[in-house]
């Protein structure tokens, strides 16, 4: 992994101690409490076999986890707050086994595992071998200035690894034509060296809060990539 200035290190422990107020504050509006259903739709397409071991980097106490295992897979997030992984297994109604793993307290039951501790410090030999990344819309729940980070160590702990990836953004709409759905250029800046890119739906909601008459509308951008590595 490539060195960070220490500028970089203290906005990550200022957003990682932010992260876990929230949880320990119960400000978890952000969760969703169903499966996403836009990886319920396009996963099925993506043909991956049973036993495939899947990645969900920063994955709070996504119901998207016991979709992923109920399709056979063997699921393995990393996830910062204790608190967050609690609930997981509380909620569903699991029991889990834990135990220390290096830095970090892997809970465990049947196919789905959770690494409770930073992602930052995760490396090759605490995931093993991965075959899909699920980011679940965590690149663009980060600060715009932690995201290149983020990317740059996701492709040193699973090289050559597909990416299947969620977008989540807020337009402020003006005047004018609609622009066509394209890839967006962070996306385009910070995985087309290593992967060919595939958007593969754009749907959007607006914000009805927002429609006063006279001032730019807003709206939420929901955008599917299937993200293919060029080395694999």
């Amino acid at each position: 992994m490539t060195d960070h200035s220490p500028d970089e290190s203290v906005k990550t422990d200022r957003d990682n101690q932010l992260w876990l107020e929230l949880w320990r504050n119960r400000q978890t509006d952000f969760h969703q409490a169903k499966v996403n259903k836009y990886l319920a739709a396009f996963w099925p397409g993506l043909n991956l076999v049973k036993g495939s071991r899947v990645f969900v980097p920063l994955c709070g106490k996504s119901q998207d986890m016991t979709w992923l295992a109920k399709q056979g897979h063997e699921v393995i997030g990393v996830e910062l707050s204790p608190v967050a992984v609690k609930a997981f297994f509380r909620e569903n109604q699991l029991k889990p086994v834990k135990r220390r793993m290096g830095k970090y307290t892997l809970w465990s039951h049947g196919r789905i595992s959770i690494l409770c501790g930073d992602y930052f410090s995760l490396n090759k030999d605490d995931l093993g071998h991965i075959d899909t990344v699920y980011d679940r819309a965590a690149l663009t729940a980060l600060p715009e200035d932690i995201r290149e980070r983020y990317a740059a160590h996701l492709l040193n702990i699973v090289p050559q690894t597909d990416i299947f990836l969620l977008t989540v953004e807020d337009i402020e709409s003006k005047n004018g034509p609609e622009k066509k759905p394209c890839v967006d250029e962070e996306i385009v800046s910070l995985f087309s060296e290593e992967f060919t890119i595939k958007l593969m739906h754009v749907e959007s909601e607006v914000d009805k809060d927002s429609q006063s008459p006279g001032l730019p509308s807003i709206h939420t951008e929901f955008k599917v990539y299937q993200l293919f590595s060029k080395d694999a």
